[in-house]
């Protein structure tokens, strides 16, 4: 496949009418295996590639995309999106960034897996090396709702009229496992994983397994407790979830929109000073890694919260006009257009180690799973299910489960008595452990 295939759609576009426009071109071949209880269930490989195409006539603009890359599918493409932009209503803050402003060199980020790709036999081997660890680890490991292993391998390609063509590669894989543990005719189920960019860095596929099972066998005899207020302790994985929520509401379109609590905040303090957050796209071979965004502008770093004030919000170039502000280059491409997303969203760690938070707890929840999406982006009302383990005089004493912890999230950011020192970058978001002083755990 050829950069040419979108550079001739972008020239027809032009020829049809069109004032200017842009467009991404992607490549991509997925592979995966799956095995449970030791069988295997499904191995597939695909091969995909897809054209999404933007144009303006004016200030008017119309999306398209299409899997069928044959020429008469592009030319059809085209035209219809060419059509559908004259007869919209123009939107003044419309229109691609300003040229001069787009990537000159594209950094190498060291994104992409160059060692050779794996056989069906070896991801099979894979998956089956990390279930079988997990259902050998504890006696109480019955069952498993399976394991697998998957690649994938990427190739971008943005464009615009202006005669901009641009490209990055990139390959990441994983490897998961969910055991399920058993005791007293009671059953419960949890999960572990590593991702990586390159297979050469994931975890051992034995120490994958033994984690997953640990953290099943640790909530055999869960319960309900009655509903208190009480320190909360998210662990990395959940307090991951927490950053995605903040990411939602300082997105340009929440902005726009007027649906975000944290609008007109920005240079207001609005978290604990312990709370710093960053989305930095450059961080060599990190999973949401990228030089450049969905309208080829340069990636970097942007500080959303510095130590607790409100620095930047994450914007595309129409958001941005339309706020009045300047892109900070988190645009992305779907099918349906441009949207604005993070990179590698990430909570600074602090210099506590997460036995300490959670030993400062007299009497408390350590969450290690949330259920659910019960947080209101306008006025930042969070109420979630939750399962994990009560704190007991700074011990783990019991595991919990069907209780729900609620809070509003600018009171949650303002009262985090603590940060872990464990940051891992095991996802495209990630935190350390997080210690929030009071929440609501509703229960019986």
């Amino acid at each position: 496949m050829s950069p040419d295939i979108l550079v001739d759609a972008l020239g027809r576009a032009r020829e049809r009418g069109a004032t200017e426009a842009d467009g991404y071109l992607v490549e991509e071949r997925h592979g995966s295996a799956l095995v449970r209880m030791r069988q295997v269930e499904t191995v597939t490989h695909s091969h995909d590639h897809r054209l999404s195409l933007r144009v303006f006539v004016g200030k008017a603009s119309a999306a398209a995309s299409t899997s069928d890359l044959s020429r008469e599918s592009l030319e059809r493409v085209v035209d219809e999106a060419t059509a559908l932009a004259r007869v919209t209503a123009e939107d003044a803050y419309a229109g691609l960034p300003d040229p001069a402003e787009l990537i000159d060199r594209v950094p190498d980020l060291d994104l992409e897996d160059r060692a050779d790709e794996l056989t069906p036999e070896q991801k099979i081997d894979l998956a089956r090396r990390v279930e079988a660890a997990a259902l050998d680890a504890d006696p109480r490991i019955t069952n498993s709702e399976g394991a697998e292993y998957y690649d994938r391998r990427a190739w971008y390609v943005y464009a615009t009229s202006h005669g901009f063509v641009r490209d990055y590669r990139t390959t990441s894989c994983g490897l998961s496992v969910s055991p399920i543990a058993q005791a007293d005719g009671k059953m419960q189920r949890d999960s572990w994983y590593s991702t990586a960019r390159k297979r050469a860095k994931l975890d051992d596929p034995e120490s994958i397994g033994r984690i997953a099972a640990e953290r099943a066998v640790r909530r055999l005899g869960a319960r309900k407790v009655k509903t208190v207020e009480v320190p909360v302790v998210f662990d990395p994985e959940t307090a991951a979830s927490l950053l995605r929520s903040i990411a939602g509401a300082v997105s340009g379109p929440s902005l726009y929109r007027r649906a975000s609590f944290l609008l007109d905040r920005l240079g207001s303090s609005i978290a604990a000073r312990s709370v710093t957050l960053v989305d930095d796209a450059l961080v060599p071979s990190a999973l949401g890694s990228r030089p450049f965004d969905g309208e080829g502008l340069a990636t970097g770093r942007t500080v959303i919260l510095d130590q607790g004030v409100l620095g930047s919000y994450l914007l595309d170039t129409y958001s941005a006009r339309k706020l009045g502000l300047r892109s900070s280059h988190h645009a992305a491409r779907d099918a349906h257009g441009v949207a604005v997303s993070t990179t590698n969203l990430i909570l600074q760690p602090g210099d506590t180690p997460p036995r300490d938070l959670i030993a400062s707890v007299q009497n408390g929840f350590y969450v290690t799973e949330l259920i659910g999406f019960g947080v209101n982006g306008v006025t930042g009302d969070y109420s979630r299910g939750a399962a994990g383990l009560w704190i007991e005089r700074g011990e783990l004493a019991y595991p919990v489960e069907e209780v729900t912890v609620a809070g509003n999230l600018l009171e949650m950011l303002a009262s985090v008595e603590g940060v872990g020192n464990d940051l891992v970058l095991r996802d495209r978001t990630a935190a350390p452990t997080l210690l929030i002083g009071k929440m609501v755990v509703a229960g019986d």
